[in-house]
């Protein structure tokens, strides 16, 4: 018999930038554990291709387009989430960019630091609220519980050096999320956050692609692998899950075993 604790039959998952990549990879997990699934990405045609996959799991599956930098932007899509699906029991703010163009620190323009910060930490700063004022108002009407999670980045952790924007921002949001897992803990809802190493997924395609950057990174990963969206499946059924708990304000590494090496 399977343990109970991981059915997440009855729960609503949202997942930005749950298009492709670790987002899609955490949804379709989170759906074949009995979830339903909202995701908002800024692509419609990957919206769309997303939205038929996951409904192959026989679950209602919501696909929105949102850029979560914009605030009207999340507070429409969050309030037609609502509509749509009820409730939010879990929200993944994973929607992000890369850096681009790597290049000395003294060198970096304001406009490549505001665009990074932009999507990567206000954006996860206002799906994050419009979730805690969701979980906070329904605590507060006796339905206590909810779940927030990041997707940071081993740059949140390691030195990230000529890509400090990328780093500050997730960096921020490792902060961001162990302050939300003490202040929202008094109603019930749990915040923690994933640090994916080398993951191959469309903004990573350029680099993991380069034999010379694969030659110089791959022997540093004890798995001998790039990591995949289907390998974040399990830890976001877990966070979603009631076997979680009593589980927040982590950060969980999950890079193959790169950051020990």
């Amino acid at each position: 018999m399977a343990y109970a604790g991981f059915d997440l039959t009855g729960k609503v998952a949202l997942v930005t930038g749950g298009n492709g990549g670790i987002g899609l990879g955490m949804a379709q997990a989170m759906a074949e554990a009995g979830a339903d699934i909202a995701i908002w990405g800024t692509n419609e045609a990957k919206n769309a291709a997303a939205r038929t996959q996951l409904e192959a799991t026989g679950r209602r599956v919501l696909a929105l387009r949102c850029n979560v930098a914009e605030e009207a932007e999340v507070e429409a899509a969050f309030a037609e989430t609502l509509r749509v699906l009820g409730r939010v029991d879990g929200c993944f703010a994973n929607a992000g960019v890369s850096g681009g163009r790597s290049g000395p620190f003294v060198e970096r323009t304001v406009e490549e630091w505001d665009r990074v910060l932009g999507v990567n930490l206000r954006g996860a700063f206002l799906t994050f609220r419009a979730a805690a004022r969701h979980m906070k108002a329904r605590a507060e009407a006796g339905d206590r519980g909810g779940v927030l999670v990041g997707t940071a980045s081993l740059a949140a952790i390691e030195g990230a050096a000529r890509n400090e924007h990328y780093g500050a921002s997730k960096g921020g949001m490792v902060s961001m999320i162990r302050a939300l897992a003490v202040e929202l803990a008094r109603y019930g809802a749990r915040a923690n956050a994933i640090l994916p190493g080398w993951i191959e997924t469309e903004m990573t395609a350029r680099a993991t692609a380069d034999a010379k950057f694969a030659g110089n990174v791959l022997p540093r990963v004890p798995m001998r692998r790039w990591g995949t969206g289907a390998d974040f499946g399990g830890i976001a059924v877990y966070l979603m899950s009631d076997a979680a708990s009593f589980h927040t304000g982590d950060t969980l590494v999950i890079d193959g075993g790169y950051a020990l090496y």
